[in-house]
């Protein structure tokens, strides 16, 4: 089918829809733009809301992740000092005994 009667069936089928909602439709004009004036809103105020709940949870995941992060830089932090001084004790004796046998 070629992009020409596509477009020519597309427009048919819209205006058909239009015709079908303006036949069926359940409420007069200004009942139907007043409801979906109302739904609009309706809809607004939740993405405001869902928008604020999602930001909290950003927020909150951030800051466990930081915390986390802190935790695990701590404990990689005593562990390598606790190497270091493990290795500069080792160093220690193992000279000493290096100079006490000399």
């Amino acid at each position: 089918m070629d992009d020409e009667k596509r477009l020519s069936y597309f427009f048919l089928g819209l205006g058909i829809g239009v015709a079908a909602g303006i036949l069926f439709a359940p409420k007069a004009g200004e009942e139907t733009r007043r409801m979906l004036r109302d739904k609009a809103g309706e809809g607004k105020d939740y993405l405001r809301r869902r928008s604020e709940e999602l930001r909290e949870q950003a927020t909150d995941l951030a800051d466990t992740a930081m915390e986390r992060g802190r935790e695990t830089l701590n404990r990689q932090r005593d562990s390598f000092s606790a190497a270091l001084d493990a290795g500069r004790e080792a160093y220690r004796e193992a000279s000493t005994r290096v100079t006490g046998d000399a």
